[in-house]
């Protein structure tokens, strides 16, 4: 049992893009499937397909992007994690890289990018970093 799903997704996209795999698996949850929903809006991975195989859990393959031979994904961190969550209301959230990246937070209208949030005028959980 993984007791941050979050951060071992976070890990398996890591190091499928350090050994530049075109595709990872990792199990399915919907707080999982809301954030790869947020990186393929952004344009940080190509898509995400639902597997089940008969007899095992089902899994999501995501299919990771590249740009000139290099990750799309530079870097992804998490911030708010089991044993200290990070919360940030909407005027405290800093831009990621002055705009070049993305925070990803969990707010009570959903999971959405810091960009959705704004726009929102809603602040939550801020989940990871990417850039």
């Amino acid at each position: 049992m993984v007791n941050d799903p979050i951060g071992d997704m976070i890990a398996r996209i890591r190091n499928a893009a350090m050994r530049k795999r075109s595709k990872v698996n990792t199990p399915a949850s919907r707080m999982r499937e809301r954030v790869l929903g947020v990186l393929q809006s952004e344009g940080y991975i190509r898509g995400f397909t639902l597997v089940q195989k008969p007899g095992a859990f089902p899994e999501f393959e995501v299919e990771l992007k590249y740009f000139d031979g290099e990750p799309v994904i530079a870097e992804i961190s998490r911030v708010s994690k089991p044993g200290r969550r990070v919360y940030s209301s909407i005027g405290d959230l800093k831009p990621v890289k002055n705009g070049l990246g993305i925070s990803i937070l969990s707010t009570p209208k959903g999971v959405m990018s810091d960009t959705a949030a704004r726009d929102a005028n809603v602040g939550g959980e801020v989940l990871l970093q990417v850039y």
